[in-house]
This record gives structure tokens, sequence and C-alpha cells, in this order.
């Protein structure tokens, strides 16, 4: 079943359709540009975002795709994307808003590991993009790995849709996902190990204790792309940690339009999010491109982690 078909057989919002149709129609002119050509896509812009972080050739060339893909829908009223430091104004009245990381992971193009792009989409309401994660209508992202995978939750339910090269279309190949209760797997930046809190070191050796046997109990996996570590983690089970740390006090991850919209998809596939203080889907944003601490993943390992807060 085609992405259309199976907008066709549901019962969805049909201006969240189109929605949909538009980021199918983007992610695959990145899905071209990163396979099908070569030419000026690799290394740096020589500009800084307003994160001060390098922004990436690709970078720029996947917000210009998206946007220009966004703009010819005239129920989308703004976009916040992690490439622009204001917002968006399409100066129309629509009553949807966009927020988006175009490229997730953009630093790992140059050697090749799984990217992706990441897109929240709230009603149009007189708090802008300040809104709970809660309020999203839809959550989205595409990998684009040794498969191009788009990913979305609507209305309680989370599906996986696999890009057939040959004829571009996105074929239904994960309908209803359903993230295990647990796993094994535990994703996280040890570089940041001395610089963590005491509970995240404690849940990090608890890890890697070994059984009666003398076996690994969990095995540890961090690619250092978000969309990339989420995907596996929804899929297999485990959990993803990006804590606060010594050099990055607020946390690294991006609230509004990368842990929202991922915390959403994890939600309606069974899984759960935090800051290590609430859900991250209840926390109302102070700015848009605030950051913050994130775990997310297979529910039981996500309170296991945050039991250790309780003591």
């Amino acid at each position: 079943m085609t992405l259309q078909q199976f907008l066709n057989s549901k019962n969805f919002n049909s201006e969240i359709n189109e929605i949909l149709l538009n980021i199918e129609s983007g992610s695959i002119k990145m899905y071209e540009k990163i396979n099908e050509e070569t030419d000026d896509i690799f290394g740096s812009s020589g500009q800084k975002n307003v994160q001060d972080e390098e922004v990436q050739k690709l970078d720029l060339i996947a917000n210009d795709i998206f946007i220009h893909a966004f703009n010819t829908n005239s129920n989308i009223a703004k976009i916040l994307s992690e490439e622009n430091e204001d917002i968006i104004d399409l100066k129309n009245n629509g009553k949807y808003l966009i927020a988006m990381d175009p490229l997730d992971g953009s630093s790992n193009i140059d050697v090749n590991i799984p990217v992706g792009s990441i897109f929240s989409i709230l009603k149009n309401t007189e708090d802008g993009f300040l809104q709970n994660g809660a309020n999203q209508k839809l959550a989205c992202y595409v990998i684009y790995g040794t498969t191009t995978m788009m990913v979305f939750a609507i209305n309680q339910a989370a599906y996986g849709f696999t890009l057939n090269t040959k004829n571009k279309q996105y074929v239904l190949t994960h309908p209803n996902i359903s993230t295990p209760n647990t796993g094994n797997i535990f994703s996280i930046n040890e570089g940041n190990f001395n610089s963590m809190e005491k509970e995240i070191i404690e849940f990090i050796n608890y890890c890697k204790e070994l059984n009666p046997d003398g076996k690994r109990t969990h095995t540890g996996r961090f690619i250092g792309s978000l969309v990339a570590d989420f995907h596996r983690n929804m899929l297999k089970g485990g959990i993803f940690i990006y804590p606060t740390t010594a050099d990055r006090p607020q946390g690294q991850l991006r609230l509004i339009y990368e842990c929202n919209p991922i915390a959403f998809i994890a939600k309606c596939s069974g899984g759960d999010s935090t800051n290590l203080t609430q859900n991250i889907l209840d926390v109302k944003p102070k700015n848009i491109h605030q950051r913050t601490a994130f775990v997310v993943g297979s529910k039981q390992m996500v309170n296991q982690l945050l039991s250790l807060y309780k003591v």
C-alpha cells in the first residue's frame, strides 16, 4: 500500500494528509540529493546557526527543500526551523504550524552515517510554537539510511513507510509500530560520562553489569544521530539518553523540533520520554530554540532510570 493509498483508506484530517504529502515530496528530493548527486553537498557551508553550531552545506539544502514544499500549502501559516533564527511567516491564515529540524545529524553526512529530517505539526493558536508537545497533531521523521523511511504518529498510532527507490513511492512496511516494553540497548555519548549526574552514571553502570554466566546484560549503541538512534531503539527495544552535562548545562537537543516530535512518536508506539524532571510532552516551552535534557525509549527502561532520581 502506497502512502497515498494508505491516507485514502484512513479518516485523517485532509489538511494533515496534505502536510504528509508535502513531507513525502521534500524527503524524496532529499533522498535524490543524498544518493544520486555528489556535487557540492559535502562539508561545511562556512556559516553558523542561531545555536552557534557549524552549518553543513546539506543543512541549507534540506532547509530550502522543505521550506519550498511547505510554502505551497495554504494550510501552513508559519515554519520554525533549526536553521533560521526567526520564525518564517508564510503570510496566510493557515491552521497549522510546522517546526522542523530539516537535517538531523548533518555532521555525519561526510562519513556516510544515517541522517534524518524531523517535523512537528501544531495547530496555529495564540501560543504559537510555545505549546506543550502533547498538543501536536502529527509528528514525523524521515531517516536516510540503507533504506529511506518515513515514520509518523497520528491518532495514537505510529506507522512506517519505506521508499521504493525505483518508482519513488513510499510503501507501508511497518503498520502500527509497537515499541517493546523493555530492551537491552542503551544509547548515550559516554564521552560525557564523568560530567553526568550520579543517577545517569549509576544507570549506565547497571547496564554494564554481567549476568551470573559472565555475559553482558545490555549492549551499548550510539550513532550520534537522534533519528537513527531512536529508530533502532523504537523497533528493537532500548533507551536513548542525552542528559545535561558540564558543557551543555541546559542539554543539547532542542525541545520543540527535535524532542517533542520524537517523544510524540514514542508515546504513540508505546514508549515513554522525560527530561528527568517531567514528561517531555508536558513541558511548556519558554523560547523557540530551547534546549533540554532528553531520555526516550522503552517504557520500563525509562521508568527504571527515573526511579533512581526518587530514592
